[in-house]
């Protein structure tokens, strides 16, 4: 149940933001949303921790700011996987993530 209430949260974020700022984010319905949203959970869930391992070097160097284009790589790859769904450009993809990760943020406070 808390796995759906997530991926209902990430689906109105990133449908939230693809219509504040469609020159970010174009999302051509809930569908391609909610294709995005569990994608993007399956691509944090199973390949963010192997790149956050690869680059710890940088990401200590960075002072955790790598994490931010961590994060945008993911968006990216979401986006290149999803049909219906774009970003616009890596600084489009790491934006886009800050605000997603925002948005879900200020909805999982208010329903939880």
């Amino acid at each position: 149940m808390l796995f759906l209430l997530r991926l209902i949260i990430n689906m109105v974020a990133i449908l939230i933001i693809a219509h504040l700022l469609p020159s970010l984010i174009r999302v051509e319905g809930w569908m391609a949303a909610l294709a995005a949203a569990f994608l993007l959970g399956v691509v944090n869930a199973l390949l963010r921790p192997l790149l956050i391992l690869l680059t710890f070097p940088l990401t200590i160097l960075t002072f955790g700011l790598f994490l931010l284009v961590i994060n945008g790589i993911m968006l990216w790859l979401v986006a290149v996987l999803v049909p219906g769904f774009e970003v616009n450009g890596f600084f489009g993809a790491l934006a886009g993530s800050l605000l997603i990760s925002l948005v879900s943020w200020i909805l999982s406070s208010i329903i939880y």
